[in-house]
């Protein structure tokens, strides 16, 4: 972490070593999210365009001085990260926009954009010993704790990881941690599909399905990794998770020939990706990399639209009660934001906004995705989409805008909702026998 200046809380600003606190500020308990401020002097001495260009690493870590890790630290095997970025001209075309690609996040390790933020979990518990975590014993107590010797857990007595998620951040801890042998103790909503509680069984995670809501797993997760040591993996809590999820800028940037796009489409549950959005292109503005910041457009289903209430009517997301969050997307069902204050920040000082969709529209960009550019997206990635294609319809873009829209997860995740999705198109399969005429009779009906 040599390239680390401090954590700053983004309440109040105090500013903390790293080894000063565990993961939020003593001040604001379990709401003092804190950030991490960089050295961009010491990172510009080790690491550059012209550097990347040479660089044969095709993960996150190729990005490794502008993450909050020493430079000889060992990371998982999974190769996270450095995902395609596909020109889209035909859903441009559609839209009547000149310049349109989709990041396709479903293509890592475990098909969804999570594994970014899992990646440096797994690295930030292996620095720290169970012996100093499972010294606290109360979420309240987690933010202070005695300076950090960077000790590997031995083998035989790994450090447990712990999250709270819809699926997607649970399935990504899971296999990362799989992937190193790392026990994991994972909190998903009893109504999380079938498809991401396979992945952490399989995985051979220790799922805990909750009788209740993302947000009753989050703070039931909170309380479990206090009583019992676990290293906390939760967004909106631990601060390195941007920090992983910032990544997909630096590689938008590079993919675009460090020419930052002028509008980035980015769905909104918890809001710990466009927070990360927001986190990567300011580094690369700082590092003089790329000459403007895009425009943030933060997309969130009607169901679970706090953040977009919140920004349409001005109010203040510390002391706005939570909603109650219903939508078929669950990677972005949040009824209180824990990530809100990065979310918020993110689309106001890009001079962004916030889009609401509903589910109709969520369902309706799954096939459209799919078939206008070859994503396959689940309810929460093809959201973004959704986005898109709403903002184009109320003139918020420009034709000449280069725009970017992310996808955050395959979808495979969610085959319950793309069977859905395709029957409201009305596209079916036909059942046949095994004849050339019945072929002829699909192909050509009526003759």
């Amino acid at each position: 972490m040599e390239h680390v200046l401090h954590l700053k809380c983004l309440i109040c600003g105090q500013e903390y070593q790293p080894d000063a606190v565990a993961y939020v500020c003593p001040e604001h308990g379990n709401e003092g999210i804190l950030d991490v401020v960089y050295d961009y002097g010491r990172i510009a001495a080790t690491i550059s365009p012209a550097s990347l260009a040479t660089n044969r690493e095709t993960s996150i870590w190729r990005y490794k001085p502008l993450l909050p890790v020493a430079p000889d630290t060992a990371v998982p095997p999974l190769a996270v990260g450095w995902t395609p970025l596909y020109k889209a001209d035909r859903l441009a075309g559609d839209l009547g926009l000149q310049h349109v690609w989709v990041k396709d996040d479903g293509r890592n390790p475990t098909a969804s954009f999570k594994d970014r933020a899992s990646a440096i979990a797994v690295v930030k518990a292996n620095e720290v010993s169970g012996e100093q975590v499972s010294s606290v014993k109360s979420p309240r107590h987690l933010v202070t704790l005695p300076p950090c010797h960077l000790v590997t857990p031995s083998p035989a007595h790994p450090l447990t990881i712990t999250t709270a998620s819809t699926g997607n951040a649970a399935a990504a801890l899971a296999g990362l941690c799989a992937s190193v042998g790392q026990p994991n103790v994972i909190f998903v909503p009893k109504s999380a599909p079938e498809a991401k509680v396979a992945q952490l069984l399989a995985f051979g995670a220790t799922v805990l399905l909750v009788e209740g809501t993302y947000d009753d797993a989050f703070d039931l997760c909170l309380q479990a990794a206090a009583e019992f040591g676990w290293y906390n993996r939760n967004t909106g809590y631990n601060p390195y998770m941007t920090e992983g999820k910032k990544t997909v800028s630096y590689e938008i940037a590079e993919q675009l020939g460090w020419q930052a796009p002028d509008v980035v489409f980015v769905s909104v549950g918890d809001g710990c990706i466009i927070g990360g959005v927001h986190k990567g292109f300011m580094d690369l503005l700082a590092l003089g990399w790329i000459e403007q910041m895009p425009r943030l457009i933060g997309v969130q289903a009607a169901g679970s639209n706090y953040l977009a209430e919140a920004w349409a009517n001005g109010e203040d997301v510390l002391t706005k009660t939570p909603i109650k969050a219903e939508t078929v997307a669950d990677s972005i069902s949040a009824g209180l934001p824990r990530d809100r204050l990065k979310a918020m920040t993110a689309v106001t000082r890009t001079n962004g906004a916030f889009v609401t969709v509903a589910d109709e529209e969520i369902l309706a960009a799954i096939p459209a995705l799919a078939r206008g550019c070859g994503v396959f997206a689940e309810p929460a990635g093809a959201a973004a989409y959704a986005g898109l294609v709403k903002a184009a319809r109320e003139g918020l873009l420009q034709p000449t805008d280069r725009i970017v829209v992310i996808n955050t997860g395959s979808g495979l995740k969610d085959v319950a909702a793309a069977m859905k999705a395709v029957q409201g198109v009305g596209v079916r399969p036909y059942a046949i026998q095994p004849k050339l005429a019945d072929v002829e009779a699909v192909l050509k009906p009526g003759e």
